[in-house]
């Protein structure tokens, strides 16, 4: 979605309000970078809806606070796989 950046700015923000979601997973359903939904929520979006700034940037404070965890949960994933059999070993070469 490329579109008007006020208006992506508040179609995203409904997004990641709605679906708890991250910058990361925002980016890859709107089809832009991580950088351009960062900037519409954080700076465009504050002169466009004030309230709904405030709404997402609950949801990205919350995600901003539990991100450690998700990265810990990302390895243990992993591991498991790789244990199973599921997931191929990379080799130093």
């Amino acid at each position: 979605m490329k579109g008007l950046p006020e208006e992506r700015a508040v179609n995203l923000a409904h997004y990641i309000i709605e679906e708890n979601a991250t910058v990361r997973a925002a980016a890859k359903k709107f089809g832009i970078s991580k950088s351009t939904v960062h900037k519409d929520v954080s700076e465009r979006l504050k002169t466009i809806n004030l309230n709904l700034f405030r709404e997402v940037n609950k949801v990205l404070q919350t995600n901003k606070s539990e991100r450690h965890i998700r990265g810990g949960m990302a390895t243990k994933h992993k591991y498991e796989k790789r244990a199973s059999g599921d997931f191929p070993e990379q080799h130093d070469i």
